[in-house]
């Protein structure tokens, strides 16, 4: 059976709402773990020095050698960094939003790219618009989809150079002005950095930086978690949790339907909302493996960038998912 080539058109409540009231007024206490963490922000700055330290021990080394660290270890730093920043945006690090805003900008020092601010907007209209094509920048545009099609060759490069199509799906949503003060800062501060490393640490480093952000939203397993978290296994379900091993090592960042209906809560009490009302998440498909995830995506004939569900937008006229 051949992966579909458009995505799948389907009504009806948001599921991530209406479990998250039903959740609320059968486990009230789960309030309890609604609230910042400001230990993540111990963590950014650690894991940003641990990177610099890490790139500047590597001078003089063979490239080869530098890609290998930055597979084997960096890479899962920078997605650990890359979901502190998404801490950021739903301001579960500090109370007030302009210090998460800062605590992005710092993510980025290692990051490399100048992302943090502007994720930080699509991201939460991702939460507002959930499946909405026109205005979700979580989805490929038909145009982008088309054209990775269904070869396993074309999957694997679309994963591997998964930063490109992250960088330009903001273009999909021409509804929104993609430059604002913060997002100024964002690529003024990291030119600074970007300078300072080039001066102080020398080019190794910044190449090191470069490839574990690379691999670490590329073809790796924490990639698969691009996969995971919306594209379907299971017939009419919209959202994906990990469950696996590697949850350690990026902050709990596969409790992805716990997190969906509860924005608000921490990475270190997410586990908790599963504990405190297992009969809501036991029964939905869920994973153990990125790795798995991603080479089903890419070998699999039935997946395509088109697995995915679509909702018709809400409240503005029904616009065609065939605008992009």
């Amino acid at each position: 059976m051949a992966a579909p080539m458009e995505y799948t058109l389907v009504e009806g409540p948001n599921v991530h709402l209406q479990r998250r009231r039903e959740i609320l007024k059968k486990y009230p206490e789960v309030r309890e773990l609604i609230g910042p963490n400001p230990w993540s922000a111990v963590w950014i700055v650690a894991l940003v020095a641990v990177q610099f330290a890490v790139g500047f021990s590597l001078t003089g080394q063979p490239w080869w050698l530098v890609i290998l660290v930055a597979f084997l270890f960096g890479a899962f730093v920078n997605h650990a960094l890359f979901v502190q920043t998404h801490e950021c945006c739903h301001n579960v690090v500090f109370k007030k939003s302009w210090k998460n805003k800062v605590m992005g900008l710092i993510c980025d020092f290692a990051l490399v790219t100048p992302s943090a601010l502007a994720f930080r907007k699509y991201h939460l209209m991702h939460h507002k618009y959930l499946g909405e094509y026109i205005m979700d920048p979580d989805i490929a545009s038909e145009r982008e989809a088309g054209l990775i099609g269904n070869s396993a060759l074309m999957k694997a490069l679309w994963l591997a150079f998964f930063s490109v199509s992250q960088g330009l799906r903001p273009m999909k949503i021409q509804q929104v002005d993609m430059m604002d003060r913060w997002i100024a800062a964002n690529f003024i501060s990291q030119a600074v950095v970007i300078s300072l490393t080039l001066y102080f640490l020398g080019f190794t480093a910044l190449f090191y930086l470069l490839a574990s952000t690379f691999f670490a939203l590329g073809l790796h397993p924490v990639g698969g978690r691009w996969i995971q978290e919306h594209y379907v296994t299971k017939e009419g379900q919209e959202t994906y949790s990990y469950y696996g091993i590697l949850n350690k090592t990026c902050f709990n960042m596969g409790f992805h339907n716990e997190h969906h209906d509860f924005m608000s809560i921490p990475w270190n009490n997410l586990p908790k909302v599963k504990q405190l009302a297992p009969e809501y998440y036991d029964n939905l498909h869920s994973y153990k493996s990125w790795t798995w995830v991603l080479c089903n995506f890419i070998f699999n004939s039935e997946m395509s960038v088109f697995s995915r569900i679509v909702h018709p937008p809400k409240g503005r006229e029904n616009l065609s998912t065939r605008s992009g």
